[in-house]
């Protein structure tokens, strides 16, 4: 059985209009260093897609939470929204930032992970927690607020919210796994 296609692949640069030219440039100049994945149908919203990766960036290189644990936490999300794409690109980066390979399997297949870090066992209970019952218990959001602070909490829901996003269009868009690459995550 076929995949099913890509609703909103990349555009010729020939039919990008001027600001999406721009958004396209600016994305390409930053970190990232080009347009790929969520981005290619994002887009097809140049004010939506300026803004959005900026904040990306801040939540991806410069967020609260050390690259271990915002790493760990863009799985967990990318597990909650099934995303492919998103799990493909950061299941490694997760793991060069030491999420260790347990944890990783762990979300991967919907169990919580054994023998947690405290601060790791934080952002996992607090995503999974935020996801399920849209907000969080005082139990909950004292440990998170204990191990990061208000900064913390916020940026932490601005990783959920913010992968939760790109998953979204992903999925909607049907953004599909580069060539040859199997999908990670079983349904």
């Amino acid at each position: 059985m076929n995949p099913p296609s890509d609703r909103m692949p990349a555009q010729p640069p020939e039919s990008l209009t001027p600001a999406q030219r721009e958004a396209a440039a600016e994305l390409a100049s930053g970190p990232r260093g080009a347009v790929f994945g969520p981005f290619v149908p994002l887009l097809r919203s140049p004010g939506l897609l300026s803004p959005l990766q900026k904040t990306g960036e801040y939540l991806r290189y410069r967020s609260a939470l050390p690259p271990r644990l915002s790493e760990f936490a863009i799985l967990v999300v990318a597990r909650r929204w099934s995303q492919q794409y998103e799990w493909h690109i950061h299941e490694p980066i997760a793991e060069r930032a030491g999420v260790p390979r347990g944890h990783i399997r762990a979300v991967a297949e919907g169990r919580r992970p054994d023998a947690m870090a405290p601060d790791e066992a934080a952002v996992h209970d607090f995503l999974q927690e935020l996801q399920a019952n849209r907000g969080v218990s005082d139990e909950t959001y004292a440990r998170v607020l204990e191990h990061f602070g208000e900064r913390g909490v916020v940026d932490l829901c601005g990783l959920c919210g913010y992968y939760t996003l790109l998953a979204m269009v992903m999925n909607v868009a049907r953004t599909p796994l580069p060539e040859g690459v199997a999908p990670p995550l079983a349904p």
